[in-house]
């Protein structure tokens, strides 16, 4: 990490878990859950084969989940109540809610993860990918199923569940504002299929109608266009000052000098101008779910 006279910080490198103390700390987490898991089933007396059904799943994949080769799915600790009591559910529950906040976020993304969470004002211009707070499940998994180099399975769903927990934010904070632009030709792009497009096109015409979330789409042609420079996030935090986040290839810059942030902030007004109102926004979602 470096930083300059201006407060500009600079952070490079890999993603959490993609070098061998990662996938060393994500195993470790992940046997540790699978540990409680069969220390409770076994205190209940149930064998793997006597357990699984009660909870819905193969015995193959509780016993996966019990080596810790499988991430947890999120209802688990409410079927497990039922079949090894409320307290066993409970532990469960805690045990679950630790690994998700340690879930794969990559180390040069989690100074800027941490701003989120307290953001006054959260910004977001992307022309590469969707924002990760409006990302569906099917397509971050098609995101995640093309990331070179590619991921082992348990960092794989770490990362799945990394992202899904930070979405949180939109339903938890309805007094933060959240503004997005996106680039039209994301959504013409159609990553990994149709049925991929028709989710997040549902996905964010759903986060649309929120009072706290304005989603607002760039047009295909425009020739007035301010974002030439790149994607950019900004955030105002509770003391209401703005700091911006830029990242490309595993690297990240968390931009604090406030004449830098001025600037980005500058841009993104000017983007909001150019691109489509909300509202008309909203009836080019409506019209490409249609033509799928």
């Amino acid at each position: 990490m470096t930083t300059d006279n201006g407060g500009t910080v600079v952070h490079a490198g890999g993603g959490a878990g993609t070098g061998p103390k990662g996938e060393s700390e994500l195993s470790d987490s992940l046997r540790t859950f699978g540990a409680v898991l069969k220390a409770l089933r076994d205190e209940a007396r149930l064998t793997q084969e006597q357990f699984a059904p009660r909870v819905g799943y193969s015995a193959a994949y509780i016993a996966k989940i019990e080596q810790g080769k499988r991430f947890p799915p999120e209802d688990l600790p409410d079927r497990c109540d039922d079949v090894l009591g409320p307290t066993a559910g409970r532990v469960l529950v805690a045990a679950l809610s630790s690994l998700r906040r340690k879930a794969g976020l990559a180390s040069w993304f989690r100074q800027w993860a941490a701003i989120e969470e307290d953001a006054v004002s959260l910004y977001a211009y992307e022309c590469s990918v969707i924002p990760g707070l409006l990302q569906p499940e099917p397509y971050i998994r098609a995101l995640f199923e093309r990331r070179l180099p590619p991921l082992c399975e348990a960092q794989f769903e770490y990362q799945v569940t990394a992202r899904l927990e930070r979405q949180r934010l939109l339903a938890e904070r309805p007094n933060t504002t959240f503004s997005f632009i996106v680039e039209q030709s994301l959504l013409e792009r159609r990553l990994a299929g149709a049925h991929v497009t028709r989710t997040l096109l549902d996905h964010l015409l759903a986060a649309g109608h929120l009072r706290n979330v304005e989603i607002q789409v760039m047009p295909l042609h425009q020739e007035d266009h301010s974002g030439f420079e790149g994607p950019l996030y900004l955030a105002e935090t509770t003391e209401n000052r703005w700091v911006g986040y830029v990242e490309a290839h595993d690297s990240s810059m968390l931009v604090t000098a406030p004449k830098a942030a001025s600037a980005m902030l500058q841009r993104y007004g000017k983007m909001r101008s150019q691109a489509l109102s909300h509202q008309a926004t909203t009836s080019l979602l409506e019209q490409m779910r249609g033509a799928l």
